[in-house]
């Protein structure tokens, strides 16, 4: 029974590769030329002192934001006037929204003590305030889901490559946005002494 779950679960994720592959390419109606350069343009910052990180999809960026303007453009102007080093740890709505903001102190922690994920209702939008958090964006190929899709926590979890995945850091001034896609692990420890961070997590909506 287990095992067949777990077939189960692979063929899960592979049709979700392609079927998620496949409404890119009718969601993304912007070229890679267009999206770049309306995210150079700074059109949507709205006050907010940041650009994407270079591993951001900003086709899924350009077609998200316009799909869901009034929230995006609300999130970053909160985003622009919140003191966001002295704001109280916790989850607060930012108001006249749909979106969630969690202010969250803690820690990177070693790979193994992480937990891999994505979601599909929910963007996963994170920006940190201070310090340097250690990402892995999963390899599709190479990564099968190791539980069933909770409906109510919006989250599918899996087993992975750590070698075919990529590894990155964000810091201040650069956000990194998690789509539908983007099978990711968050909070992974760095080469840098300090693992301390402040980082600001918000859940926002994913449009079809």
């Amino acid at each position: 029974m287990k095992l067949f779950r777990l077939k189960k679960n692979v063929l899960v994720a592979f049709f979700m590769v392609i079927s998620l592959g496949a409404g890119a390419k009718e969601k993304n109606e912007v070229s890679e030329k267009k999206a770049a350069a309306w995210v150079a343009s700074g059109e949507w910052k709205n006050g907010f002192d940041a650009m994407p990180d270079e591993t951001v999809n900003l086709q899924e960026f350009y077609s998200q934001y316009h799909k869901n303007k009034a929230e995006w453009d609300k999130a970053f102007k909160w985003l622009a006037e919140t003191d966001l080093l002295s704001i109280p740890k916790g989850k607060v709505m930012i108001p006249g929204t749909n979106i969630r903001a969690s202010i969250e102190d803690g820690y990177n922690e070693p790979l193994e003590k992480r937990r891999s994920e994505s979601h599909r209702k929910k963007i996963d939008f994170m920006y940190v305030v201070k310090g340097t958090e250690g990402f892995y964006l999963l390899d599709h190929e190479s990564s099968t889901p190791n539980c069933e899709y909770s409906d109510e926590k919006d989250v599918i979890r899996y087993d992975f490559d750590m070698h075919k995945s990529h590894y990155f850091f964000s810091t201040p001034k650069r956000f990194v946005i998690c789509f539908p896609s983007d099978w990711h692990v968050a909070k992974v420890q760095t080469p840098i002494a300090d693992q301390s961070l402040r980082v600001i997590v918000l859940k926002i909506d994913y449009k079809e």
